[in-house]
C-alpha cells in the first residue's frame, strides 16, 4: 500500500510538471493577442475562482480536511495571502513579460533555477546547506552562461527578465514552505491567485489596451494557463507534496523545464543550438544535483 501511494504521488507530480512545462507554450501563444498583465490577470482569476467549488466540496464532505486558519498574532500568518499574492504578482510579471522576448524553452529552463535559489534563501533562516547545493549551483550557472550569454557577454532582455522572475519564484516557494503548515493550503492558494489577479488587472489598466475580441482570441491559452496550470496543477502539487519529501518532489517537478523545451519544439517549432542544448543539460544536471543529500 505504501509503495502504491508513493507511485501515485510521483505520477501526480509528473502530471503537474507536464502541465507547467506546456504552460510556457500557452503563455507565449497568448502574448500574440493580449499583453502580459492582461494575460496574468485573467488566468489567475480563472485559477482562483476555480478553487472555490473545490474548497466548498471539501468543507461539505469532510470539514476537518479544510482545517482552520491559525489565529496566532504573527504578521506573516495574518497577512500570508497578501504577501504571497504580491510576490506571485512580481514573479509572474517578470516571467510573462520576459517570455515575450525569449523562447518557451529558454523560459522553462531559466525559471527552473528557482530550485537553486530556495536553499540559498534558507541560509537567511539559519538552514545549513551541503556541498551538493554549491556544486549544483555552479553547474546551473555554467549552463545559464552557455544558454543565454552572448559573445559580447550580454544577456537578452527576455532571459534577464525571466531570471529575475526565477529569483522571486524562489522567494515564493520559500514562503509557501513556511506558511502552508500553518494555513489551509487551498484557501491560501485561492487567495494569493485572486490577489495576484487584482494587481495584474491594475497593471493592465495602466499600461495595456485590450478588448473583448483580443481576449476571446487568446481564450484557449488563457483557459490552459488559468484552469490547468494554476487551479489543477497547483492543487495536484498541494495534494501530492503532503506525503512526499520536498527534495524528491523538486526533482520530479523540475522536469517541467524539459517539457517546456519539448512543447516549444513540437508546437512553436523552436530550435536550439548545440551550445544552448549543452547549457540546458548542465542546468538540469545542476538543479537535480542540488537536491541531493550527503
Amino acid at each position: 500500500m505504501l509503495r502504491k501511494g508513493l507511485v501515485r504521488n510521483d505520477l501526480l507530480l509528473l502530471s503537474a510538471s507536464v502541465i507547467w512545462g506546456f504552460a510556457f507554450v500557452a503563455q507565449r501563444v497568448g502574448m500574440q493577442y493580449i499583453g502580459p498583465f492582461t494575460f496574468n490577470a485573467i488566468r489567475f482569476a480563472i485559477g482562483g475562482l476555480a478553487l472555490f467549488p473545490v474548497i466548498l466540496y471539501l468543507r461539505k464532505k469532510d470539514p476537518p480536511q479544510v482545517g482552520k486558519i491559525s489565529a496566532k498574532p504573527y504578521f506573516v500568518e495574518k497577512y500570508g495571502s497578501l504577501l504571497l499574492g504580491m510576490i506571485l504578482f512580481i514573479a509572474s510579471t517578470f516571467q510573462q513579460v520576459g517570455i515575450v522576448y525569449t523562447t518557451a524553452g529558454n523560459a522553462g529552463f531559466i525559471t527552473g533555477l528557482y530550485v537553486i535559489f530556495v536553499p540559498v534563501f534558507g541560509l537567511v533562516w539559519g538552514k545549513k546547506t551541503g556541498i551538493p547545493l554549491w556544486v549544483g549551483a555552479l553547474l546551473a550557472l555554467s549552463g545559464l552562461f552557455l544558454l543565454s550569454i552572448k559573445s559580447d557577454m550580454s544577456m537578452s532582455k527576455g532571459d534577464l527578465l525571466v531570471l529575475a522572475g526565477a529569483f522571486f519564484w524562489g522567494i515564493h516557494v520559500s514562503l509557501i514552505g513556511y506558511l502552508s503548515p500553518k494555513l489551509n493550503a487551498l484557501k491560501l492558494a485561492r487567495n494569493q491567485f485572486l490577489i495576484c489577479s487584482f494587481l495584474s488587472f491594475g497593471g493592465a489598466l495602466i499600461w495595456e489596451q485590450f478588448s473583448l475580441s483580443s481576449i476571446c482570441a487568446a481564450l484557449i491559452p488563457l483557459l490552459y494557463g488559468g484552469f490547468l496550470s494554476v487551479a489543477v496543477a497547483f492543487t495536484i502539487q498541494v495534494v501530492a507534496q503532503k506525503k512526499t519529501h520536498p527534495s524528491h518532489a523538486a526533482i520530479i517537478l523540475n522536469l517541467e523545464t524539459v517539457f517546456a523545451a519539448l512543447g516549444g519544439w513540437i508546437i512553436l517549432h523552436e530550435t536550439m543550438t548545440l551550445r544552448a542544448m549543452t547549457g540546458c543539460l548542465l542546468m538540469i544536471c545542476g538543479m537535480l544535483y542540488a537536491q541531493l543529500k550527503k
